[in-house]
């Protein structure tokens, strides 16, 4: 999992916040270990950012058990959670994201 500070999360949006929104995606996915519905999570939205985004992701995964304080700030009552954070506006997709469409839908990839 991807452990980083505070400042280096602030260091990294404000680099993405540079680019053209349309042309940087910033997500952060929040899992609880390495539980075999976290794993499928992770290779999942892996798969998915690599097919439509390749290149114009910033994918971050938190592990809430390493960095509790991340998933408080972000109010996570459930994991997986996938947060899209760019770009605007903020979605929230909750499961192991093995539904595409879905997946799709929240990363405003594709229209309902």
């Amino acid at each position: 999992m991807t452990k980083r500070t505070s400042k280096s999360i602030a260091d990294h949006l404000e680099k993405a916040a540079r680019q053209p929104a349309a042309d940087r995606y910033v997500l952060r996915l929040y899992v609880t270990g390495m539980t075999p519905r976290s794993t499928r999570a992770v290779e999942n939205i892996r798969t998915i950012c690599e097919e439509h985004l390749q290149g114009r992701y910033d994918l971050e995964v938190v592990d809430i058990y390493q960095q509790p304080a991340l998933a408080k700030g972000e109010q996570i009552i459930a994991t997986p959670t996938l947060i899209k954070k760019l770009p605007l506006p903020l979605r929230r997709v909750i499961g192991d994201l093995s539904s595409r469409e879905r997946v799709l839908l929240g990363l405003d990839l594709r229209r309902a």
